[in-house]
């Protein structure tokens, strides 16, 4: 069992929505603790609505008290007041914890407020069992440039060293080969990579992959293979993609249809979206 705490995506592409798909998925039952109503379609976030932080915290304390949660992740918590709330929450147990830090969109939208980000340094990275940064949030938190995989490398070290806790750097927006690269706090890096699939446009990789981590966190594999088959499984999601029109969203089911089948069932796309 595992317990996402992030924001609501109406597109159900990313966030808890997309927490759940994977938890189904990889045969674990997920739980919420919703964080912001977020009004987003892929390429478009219009509207952020944070839920009040006490209210985050009920929801958090009730899953924690009534169900066997064997491994937790974070994702979009937005404010100050939510990220507190988040880490006094955290620090009252040893659940394994995956902190997936959403600070940006692909879209571009700002998606944690700057003086967020210090309580993420101080109270959440060291609580954690991992952090899950893609390559701009990986700047945004050592102040260097990481746009190479040697520069994923330089980061990831200084980041695990720091913090004392596994780091997956992921090379989403490398050229070439998607090389994803686990740190860990003795020094030791596995490095996992896939063929990338060209010409797709999802949004929510990032929650899907700390999902993924978290429910092989919560079926007892240890972290290195639960990376790697949170690899495989966005990989998968990824290439057998749904597509409307200009409109992409990862497949977390895998089979439930191809892309082939579901181009010959869909509809004309609708209007531009503005």
């Amino acid at each position: 069992m595992a317990l996402t705490i992030a924001g609501s995506d109406n597109s159900a592409g990313a966030g808890a929505q997309a927490d759940l798909k994977t938890f189904t998925a990889q045969g674990v039952y997920g739980l919420t603790a919703i964080t912001c109503v977020v009004a987003e379609v892929p390429g478009k976030v219009s509207a952020i609505h944070p839920v009040p932080a006490a209210v985050v915290a009920e929801q958090i304390r009730l899953s924690l008290a009534a169900f066997p949660v064997a491994a937790v992740k974070t994702g979009m918590l937005y404010s100050t007041e939510i990220v507190e709330t988040v880490s006094e929450m955290m620090e009252q147990n040893s659940i394994p914890l995956v902190v997936d830090p959403v600070m940006v969109a692909t879209s571009g939208a700002s998606l944690l407020r700057p003086e967020a980000v210090e309580l993420y340094r101080k109270r959440l990275f060291p609580r954690a069992t991992v952090v899950t940064p893609n390559m701009d949030e990986a700047a945004v938190l050592t102040g260097r440039e990481v746009r190479s995989v040697e520069q994923m490398r330089e980061a990831g070290a200084e980041l695990a060293g720091k913090y004392r806790c596994a780091w997956l750097l992921k090379g989403g927006h490398l050229s070439g080969e998607a090389i994803d690269l686990l740190f860990f706090a003795d020094g030791r890096v596995a490095e996992f990579s896939s063929e990338r699939v060209k010409n797709v446009a999802t949004h929510g990789t990032g929650c899907t992959t700390s999902a993924a981590i978290a429910a092989g966190l919560a079926k007892g594999l240890e972290l290195e293979e639960a990376v790697a088959r949170a690899k495989q499984f966005v990989t998968e999601a990824i290439r057998t993609h749904f597509r409307w029109g200009n409109v992409h969203a990862l497949n977390h089911g895998g089979t439930i249809k191809s892309p082939v089948q579901f181009d010959a069932m869909r509809q004309s796309p609708g209007p531009p979206i503005s």
